[in-house]
């Protein structure tokens, strides 16, 4: 009985470690993989660099404060508030964008999203597509549009980084509009095409962050859980082998 319940607790186990990281990198057929690790701290400080550059003029981080920020990314009080706090936010409050909602509204036709949870929502490998995807269309308001998800609102605000990309049309069918088969980059940005995929990776991973910054603990817990676990199974085996001694001797 103990045996069987000591090997049912160790499969319980070794399927939620082996779920946790699909969970985390879910985002759909045909993505390429994102390959983000929340763990690399000097990735986190790249991303959230990122983000405070580029996104957080439209976007927001309701559930994420200043405080909480320098305390997972190894920062002081000051190299936060000096470098990510644009809006004379108080250190502990929440990242809020200071975009008007009139504006935003008048200006992509809604709220830019608040990105709190879009890791979750969407998926780490979707963000990542996502970034890499974007390419010229003039017929758009914004000039632009995305393979990832088409028609997106919003501008490829990274294009002085990735440089400005075009799509390659295949031949259209009768009545419909020809598919893009690939994307080109025809003016070259400040980065490499491997150093941005690298840049959009550190995004993606701030973002994993960002929708569970408690992640970092459980992780750096759960390496003593286990170690408790298995502590604990050998001594239940010791306990078993303990009890039947007595039984198989009278045998």
């Amino acid at each position: 009985m103990i045996k069987r319940a000591i090997s049912s607790i160790a499969l319980a186990l070794g399927l939620a470690v082996a779920t946790i990281p699909a969970l985390a990198n879910e985002g759909g057929e045909g993505l390429a993989p994102a390959g983000t690790n929340v763990a690399d701290r000097a990735s986190l400080q790249r991303g959230a660099k990122l983000f405070f550059n580029y996104c957080v003029g439209c976007h927001s981080l309701k559930y994420v404060r200043y405080s909480r920020l320098a305390s997972d990314l190894g920062l002081s009080e000051e190299e936060v508030m000096t470098n990510f706090n644009f809006t004379g936010a108080k250190f502990g409050e929440p990242v809020i964008s200071h975009m008007p909602a009139d504006d935003a509204k008048a200006w992509f036709g809604k709220d830019p999203p608040d990105l709190s949870l879009e890791a979750r929502a969407k998926g780490v490998d979707f963000i990542y597509n996502y970034l890499n995807s974007f390419y010229l269309d003039p017929s758009r308001p914004v000039g632009w549009n995305n393979t990832v998800f088409p028609n997106a609102s919003m501008p490829n605000v990274l294009w002085e980084l990735q440089g400005l990309q075009t799509a390659v049309h295949g031949e259209a069918a009768p009545g419909q509009e020809a598919a893009v088969e690939k994307l080109e980059i025809t003016t070259p940005g400040r980065m490499t095409p491997e150093q941005f995929r690298g840049a959009t990776r550190d995004l993606a991973t701030f973002l994993e962050y960002t929708a569970e910054p408690a992640a970092l603990e459980r992780q750096s817990i759960g390496v003593w859980v286990i170690l408790f676990l298995a502590g604990l199974t050998f001594l239940l085996y010791l306990l078993k082998h303990e009890y039947w001694k007595d039984v198989h001797d009278s045998h």
